[in-house]
C-alpha cells in the first residue's frame, strides 16, 4: 500500500493562474472566482500533484503525508 498525502490550496495566496489544474486536470479545479481547489484533500501519492504543487508560481500548494502530516511538499527545512 502507498502513501496517502492531504492536498491544501491556501485561497489566500492562490492567484488562479490555473497551472495546476493544467498539470494535474483530475486533481485541481478552479473555482468561479478562479481560485483553485483539490478535487480531493486526501489522495494517493501522485507525481502528476507533486508537479502541480512545484509548479504553482506563489507556493499555494502544500502536501503532506496524510497520517504521520510531514511535509512532502514544499519541504521543510
Amino acid at each position: 500500500m502507498g502513501d496517502r498525502w492531504r492536498v491544501e490550496v491556501d485561497r489566500g495566496v492562490c492567484i488562479g493562474s490555473g497551472m495546476c489544474a493544467h498539470t494535474a486536470p483530475g486533481s485541481f479545479r478552479l473555482d468561479t472566482a478562479r481560485q483553485s481547489h483539490p478535487v480531493a484533500a486526501d489522495v494517493d501519492a501522485d507525481e502528476g500533484v507533486l508537479a502541480a504543487a512545484e509548479g504553482c508560481p506563489v507556493e499555494a500548494i502544500a502536501i503532506a503525508l496524510r497520517d504521520s502530516g510531514e511535509a512532502v511538499f514544499p519541504p521543510e527545512e
